[in-house]
């Protein structure tokens, strides 16, 4: 049972890491917004990435919410990084 509850706990957190993670491309938006263009190769395959990750999660039978949740904002911090570094 204790290996079941660290295997929770270690999901959520990876989940809130990953979040964390696409969420840290907002000053990236900011400067291509701004005029100081990055590249947008890396946002993209991060954004095509995540979406593999949250159709996997979610089609496979034993549904995997937490992998999809982590993955869910790459998607969406990937193309707006993307559509913005263009």
């Amino acid at each position: 049972m204790k290996h079941e509850k660290f295997i929770e706990y270690l999901s959520w957190t990876a989940t809130a890491m990953s979040i964390l993670m696409y969420v840290s491309y907002i000053p990236q938006i900011i400067d291509n917004l701004s005029g100081s263009k990055g590249n947008p190769v890396q946002p993209l395959v991060a954004a095509v990435n995540c979406g593999l990750w949250v159709l996997y999660g979610l089609i496979k039978e034993d549904r995997d919410i937490p992998l999809a949740t982590a993955n869910f904002p790459g998607i969406i911090f990937g193309l707006v990084t993307f559509l913005t570094a263009i």
